[in-house]
C-alpha cells in the first residue's frame, strides 16, 4: 500500500538521540515518508520525559545511551506517563540481552542502528500494527543458550 496518497493523519514521533547527525538522518528517513510527522527532537533522557509528556507522541525512537537518564529509565518513565507511546530504541547494542531488557521494559521495537536505514520502516510497520519488531543485528543468543 502507498501511504503517500493515504488520508490517514501521520503518525506522530519523538526522537530521542543524543548524536545530533544520527538524529538528523533519521529525522530525514522519516521526511522522505509522508505517513510520517517528526513533533520534536530530544538530545537526553529527561528532555525524552518532558517532551513525551507534553507532545504525547504516538512512536518514540529512543536511543539507550542517554545522558542525565538513560533510555531504559526515562522509557520506564515513559510508559507511566504515555502508555499508550510505543516505544523503539535505537541503539548500536546488539547483545541479545539488551534487546530481551528493551522488551522486557515495554518497548515494542529494537533496532540497531547501523540497521535503521534498511530496517527503520519496516519496524514501523510492525509496531504500528502491535507487533515486535526485533532487528536482524542483534545477535541470535547468549551463548550457551
Amino acid at each position: 500500500m502507498d501511504h503517500r496518497f493515504s488520508q490517514s493523519p501521520a503518525i506522530r514521533i519523538l526522537v530521542v538521540e543524543d548524536f545530533r547527525p544520527f538524529r538528523a538522518l533519521i529525522r530525514s528517513l522519516l521526511g522522505e515518508n509522508g505517513q510520517f510527522q517528526v513533533l520534536g527532537e530530544a538530545s537526553d533522557g529527561l528532555e525524552a520525559v518532558e517532551k513525551a509528556q507534553r507532545l504525547v507522541p504516538d512512536v518514540i525512537l529512543m536511543d539507550i545511551g542517554l545522558p542525565r537518564l538513560n533510555g531504559f529509565d526515562a522509557a520506564r518513565q515513559i510508559r507511566k506517563l504515555q502508555p499508550s507511546a510505543k516505544i523503539v530504541f535505537l541503539s548500536q547494542e546488539t547483545a541479545f540481552a539488551v534487546a530481551q531488557a528493551a522488551f522486557g521494559i515495554g518497548a515494542l521495537g529494537y533496532i540497531v542502528k547501523d540497521r535503521a536505514g534498511t530496517e527503520l520502516f519496516m519496524g514501523l510497520r510492525a509496531i504500528l500494527a502491535d507487533r515486535q519488531f526485533l532487528s536482524s543485528g542483534v545477535a541470535c543468543c547468549e551463548p550457551g543458550e
